[in-house]
Parts: C-alpha cells; sequence; structure tokens
C-alpha cells in the first residue's frame, strides 16, 4: 500500500457545483470551486464514528 505523504487532489461535480476534495496526512477537505468556505474532517473524527455529530455542528455554524 501506498503512504499518504502529501496532499492528493481531486475535482467532482455536485448537484451542479464543482468542488474539489483534498486527502492529507491530517484529513479530508472539501470546497465548492471559488468559495473559501470549507468542510473538513479529520481522520480521528471518522474513524472515532463522530463524522456526522461533527458535520451537523459545522453546518449549524455557518
Amino acid at each position: 500500500m501506498t503512504p499518504l505523504n502529501k496532499r492528493l487532489r481531486r475535482e467532482r461535480v455536485i448537484d451542479d457545483r464543482r468542488c474539489t476534495l483534498s486527502i492529507d496526512p491530517a484529513g479530508l477537505k472539501l470546497v465548492e470551486k471559488g468559495h473559501r468556505r470549507d468542510m473538513t474532517l479529520g481522520w480521528r473524527e471518522l474513524l472515532n464514528g463522530d463524522a456526522a455529530l461533527a458535520a451537523a455542528l459545522k453546518a449549524s455554524l455557518s
């Protein structure tokens, strides 16, 4: 298996909106093109099952 040493970026279209997904040693980050707001999810949050809770909390603050 190849270790994740540096950031990997991919573009994805979601509901006609272009987004960039970055995967790096810290976690996942999803950003809509042309915007600064992002959704960030750390590996520990994902592993502990806190991903849904963290996403809901961040969405409520926006």
